[in-house]
């Protein structure tokens, strides 16, 4: 454990950029290394790319892998404040309604967007399933925290259970759109709520990579107080950690991220689940470590999940939900299945 303790970013960085280049190289239209060196080159100097393979790693294949590696740090770094909140590692980020809410919100505009003003609609553009995506993601909380505040404190297994609730809720209000929409449209909430990073663009890296990295930055703050927080409520208190405000915060954070996130490319399940959890396993549950480690490690599973979304039915693309729980369910048995053996052998009970 010392050893993986001691070499795990260094070489976790490594493989990083390996997956980075390795991401951008293959797809249905190779880009060797020279052209993406060429294409940063003509972008620095303002001129336009020189071919086709500059123009498709400038414009479709880069931003893609950017927002899909941001996009696992994101839900990774989510799970992980989720995780500690509850004291559970098998919670995950969508579990207070912020992932059924968004999709709620964005089957909203995929059926309505007719009935929707011409105003709105030009003002908006291509953010308007975003930003109600977004919306409904917030609404979806607040409620769960509301409901769950208490007259004197916010009881954790309250929140979790009436997260279950307005989950449920979120997700009949999505069936609901998808039985009065149109072919069409039933289609578009089908797809995406599979998740998918075909169609990713410069402006969702920005707004999602600034929100993210700001998150995630202010979480490191906590990780302390979350690895109080790991010996109970109580406990965190008398070591002089408000748990309440903890509470709201990591909720909060949670919220900015997982909307951020599911506006823009889709309910991704699995990824906040299982990412947390096997980093946990294999460095400790210490937040100082735990944070940045599932950062690295969700962009590295999520981008090679979506290689295998756009590289095993080539030139047709899987939805990339479609692969992490293909992999992740029976992954996640898994290390339920390993921690179980262990914690038996240990001496540890049901």
């Amino acid at each position: 454990m010392a050893t993986l303790n001691k070499y795990f970013f260094p070489l976790s960085l490594v493989i990083w950029v390996i997956v980075l280049l390795t991401a951008i190289a293959f797809g249905a239209v190779s880009i060797t290394v020279p052209d993406m060196l060429s294409a940063v080159q003509h972008w620095f100097q303002g001129k336009a790319p020189a071919n086709i393979y500059e123009g498709v790693f400038l414009q479709i294949r880069l931003p893609r892998v950017l927002l899909c590696m941001i996009t696992g740090a994101a839900l990774a770094v989510s799970g992980v404040l989720m995780q500690g909140l509850f004291r559970n590692p098998i919670v995950e980020p969508g579990l207070i309604g912020t992932s059924a809410g968004a999709a709620f919100g964005a089957s909203v505009v995929f059926v309505m967007s007719a009935s929707l003003s011409a105003d709105l609609q030009k003002l908006a553009g291509p953010l308007l399933v975003p930003l109600f995506a977004f919306g409904g993601g917030l609404l979806a909380t607040y409620t769960v925290y509301m409901l769950a505040k208490g007259t004197r404190r916010m009881n954790v297994t309250t929140l979790l259970l009436i997260g279950i609730a307005v989950n449920a809720v979120g997700l009949s209000g999505t069936g609901f759109m998808s039985y009065i929409a149109r072919d069409p449209q039933a289609r578009s909430i089908t797809f995406w709520n599979l998740g998918t990073f075909s169609g990713s663009t410069w402006m969702q890296v920005w707004i999602t990579g600034f929100v993210v990295a700001a998150v995630c930055m202010i979480a490191t703050r906590y990780a302390k107080q979350l690895n109080t927080l790991i010996l109970g409520e109580e406990e965190a208190g008398y070591a002089g950690v408000d748990t309440e405000k903890l509470k709201r915060r990591i909720m909060l954070y949670n919220t900015a991220m997982i909307s951020i996130a599911t506006a823009f490319v889709g309910v991704i399940s699995f990824m906040g689940l299982i990412v947390p959890h096997l980093m946990r396993l294999l460095l400790g549950s210490d937040h100082k470590r735990l944070l940045p480690a599932s950062m690295i490690a969700g962009s590295i599973l999520l981008t090679i999940a979506d290689m295998g979304a756009r590289l095993l039915l080539a030139p047709a693309e899987i939805p990339i939900g479609i692969i992490t729980s293909l992999v992740g369910a029976p992954f996640f048995i898994l290390l339920l299945k390993r921690t179980h053996i262990l914690n038996t052998k240990g001496g540890g009970h049901d």
